[in-house]
């Protein structure tokens, strides 16, 4: 199982960024897959979930800014991020479990190794 991010960089605050996680090595559509964040020396937290069906969370802060998406002939998973803010700033990557959508980082079984976003004027 492989996740590979793509689509950070430089942004001003108010602009726009779209993340691609592309994967590979399993019957992607039947994992709960994820965006996580994590900002100099804070711990890495969830930013948006999209389970096996469908279903989405956001964690409070992106509600209404960011959107998780899946292309499954593509096999990739997205997250559109509008709005963006300077707390936005983080390593954002993206993750997959076959078991679970878990609120905590430390179950999640597979990770990509990060894709940095800065939100800066």
């Amino acid at each position: 199982v492989q996740l590979q991010e793509s689509g950070g960089g430089l942004v001003q605050p108010g602009g726009s960024l779209r993340l691609s996680c592309a994967v590979s090595g399993y019957a992607y559509s039947r994992y709960c897959m994820g965006w996580f964040r994590q900002a100099p020396g804070k711990e890495r937290k969830r930013v948006a979930i999209i389970g096996s069906d469908g279903s989405t969370w956001y964690e409070d802060s992106v509600e209404g800014r960011f959107s998780i998406s899946q292309d499954n002939a593509k096999n990739t998973l997205y997250l559109q991020m509008n709005s963006l803010k300077s707390e936005d700033t983080a390593m954002y990557y993206c993750a997959a479990d076959p078991y679970g959508c878990y609120s905590s980082s430390a179950f999640w079984r597979y990770w990509g190794q990060g894709t940095q976003v800065t939100v800066s004027s």
